[in-house]
């Protein structure tokens, strides 16, 4: 029996000892694979948390309040793209503090400071006549509105 020694073994490095042995079918050293799996757990680790958290700072969120809603047409299904504006009751000039549009599901929101105070909130869409409603906020809350535009009559 022929004793083998390190130079007797395959030079798996060759191109021609791959083919012959497998090189394909080979199990990749345990190096390799150690640092495969620290970097599926880093990624899996790092996923996890928003991109504040990994700098180290995290924005503080001011208190406020949410006017949100869903805005309808009249067959009762949501209607997107309707222009939605919110503005304060009181407000003789009926300055508009701020627009959106609603979204595919009808829906929207606006952030308000959580003080008492009144708003109304409009939806207009061409073709539909346009709606409104009141909404009271008294401090840091979620106030839903629905609004229904009915179809202009021709």
């Amino acid at each position: 029996m022929r004793k083998r020694t390190k130079n007797s073994l395959p030079a798996l490095r060759s191109s021609a000892a791959r083919k012959a042995w497998g090189w394909r079918n080979a199990p990749l050293p345990a190096r390799q694979i150690a640092t495969l799996c620290l970097g599926i757990l880093a990624l899996a680790f790092l996923r996890d948390f928003p991109a504040a958290a990994q700098t180290g700072k995290q924005k503080s969120v001011p208190p406020h309040a949410v006017v949100a809603g869903t805005v309808f047409r009249d067959p009762g299904l949501a209607q997107a793209g309707a222009a939605v504006t919110l503005s304060l009751k009181d407000d003789a000039k009926g300055k508009k503090l701020q627009t959106a549009a609603s979204d595919t599901r009808g829906e929207f929101a606006f952030r308000v400071p959580p003080g008492p105070a009144t708003y109304v909130v409009r939806a207009a869409l061409k073709g539909f006549r346009p709606t409104q409603q009141e909404i009271e906020i008294t401090g840091e809350e979620q106030v839903n509105a629905t609004l229904l535009l009915v179809p202009e009559s021709k």
